[in-house]
């Protein structure tokens, strides 16, 4: 579900956010922007959270999928904790409202500097992911005179995903500790003074669109926990990480909320654990759009068109990174029955790779028009970039009949001003 939808507006209908007119934030902010809709950010966190009722289960908003700081405070508001994998989306989270007793730290890669920082933070938990990162902790939090709190983080070898690039559960990827590790390394952080270990957490991928590998996740992650309690360790907690997928123009529906929570439950729900979870995609993917200008339409003697907008890959990575579909909708609703012609959508940048949609059916559109990439809250502008020296794209978040722009478009004065000449350069 999402908060954008069309409605009468001279000379016709228009697609509107809330109530606000998606033409007048064009005109007011200029684009390429994203829009976001306060409304459907709660509604899909509230759908989720209930769809475990009654049981009490943590929520962490992955904050990789949409840094703003707008957006991660609506859903601090909302009772959201925050899973991040680095300092800076920690500081993200906290200078949103997200308190640090909501915030769960995960990643394969934390430095020294992050895990102190974390500590010094006072995380709620930190998800350990190898036997190094364990003794680097361990030994950080003795420095410290602190305890922390830990999961070990299972790589239970089931991959999923929309993408190879963004299934984490396989034995093949990077992420957390090997099923064959658990039990030794679980022990072994029980063992240490520094740590007051919770329990166990996986990810397995991103856009996961079938339960198989969800429960396979989870009945492998159910046997662990047997095991480790089988051997005198006590596990109160169980994070399952997020990936559930959002639907994306014309696939099949993936499965929702209450589908997951009863695979969850059916799965793991008579452990007596507390049950954690970090949807990210779910609740910020269909509450954000793209709206671009188109600047001009180029036809080729061979008849192919080509839609040139003003956004581009620097804008909105994922079609060329993932070769991801995104819905691409007139902001200006066509007239019943209106033709529509094969369109190369793409943007000015100097890529072949900067190419929404190829062959994209879409009703006859001129220079000047608007256009909204639909499903675009999630990993667009948490990935944007200054590419070709284009200003990072500026985000609006609507809440009803009101609009605030929350990262404005800088200026080319303010993007040059960051960089330095070298002194020899004068």
């Amino acid at each position: 579900m999402h908060h954008f939808h069309d409605r009468p507006g001279p000379p016709g209908l228009e697609l509107w956010c809330e109530e606000v007119p998606l033409s007048r934030i064009a005109d007011a902010v200029g684009t390429p922007v994203y829009v976001y809709a306060s409304a459907t950010l709660a509604h899909h966190y509230a759908v989720f959270v209930r769809a475990f009722a009654p049981r009490d289960v943590s929520v962490a908003y992955a904050v990789k999928a949409n840094s703003s700081l707008a957006v991660l405070a609506t859903l601090a508001r909302l009772g959201a904790g925050a899973d991040t994998v680095s300092e800076g989306e920690i500081r993200r989270a906290l200078a949103a409202g997200v308190p640090a007793s909501r915030i769960v730290f995960s990643g394969v890669g934390k430095t020294d500097a992050e895990l102190a920082f974390a500590l010094d933070a006072g995380v709620s938990e930190i998800n350990l992911e190898s036997e190094l990162e364990l003794h680097r902790l361990a030994a950080i939090a003795a420095d410290k005179g602190v305890r922390a709190t830990v999961a070990l983080r299972v790589n239970p070898d089931v991959g999923a995903g929309g993408h190879a690039k963004i299934t984490t559960g396989s034995d093949e990827n990077k992420f957390g500790v090997s099923a064959s590790e658990v039990e030794r390394l679980y022990a072994r952080a029980c063992a240490l003074p520094q740590f007051d270990v919770a329990g166990l957490a996986c990810h397995i991928g991103s856009q996961i669109t079938e339960f198989a590998p969800l429960r396979a996740a989870f009945a492998a992650m159910r046997t662990l926990v047997e095991r480790l309690r089988a051997g005198g360790l006590p596990v109160r907690r169980l994070d399952l990480g997020g990936g559930l997928g959002v639907p994306y123009g014309d696939a099949p529906p993936p499965p929702t909320p209450a589908d997951y929570a009863r695979a969850v439950l059916d799965t793991v729900g008579d452990l007596e654990v507390e049950l954690a979870f970090e949807p990210g995609r779910l609740i910020v993917a269909n509450a954000g759009v793209l709206l671009s200008r188109v600047i001009q339409v180029h036809t080729r003697p061979s008849g192919r068109r080509f839609l040139v907008l003003d956004a581009a890959m620097n804008d909105l990575l994922r079609p060329a990174l993932y070769d991801a579909h995104h819905a691409i909708r007139p902001v200006r609703t066509p007239e019943p029955g209106a033709v529509e012609r094969p369109y190369d959508v793409v943007g000015p940048v100097c890529e072949t790779g900067d190419t929404f949609a190829r062959d994209r059916r879409l009703p006859d559109l001129a220079a000047g028009d608007l256009v909204a990439l639909m499903t675009a809250g999630a990993y667009g502008a948490s990935m944007s970039s200054e590419y070709n020296s284009r200003p990072l794209v500026p985000e609006v978040l609507v809440k009803g009949a009101d609009y605030a722009v929350t990262r404005p478009r800088p200026s080319y004065e303010e993007m040059l001003g960051r960089e330095r000449r070298a002194p020899w350069l004068g």
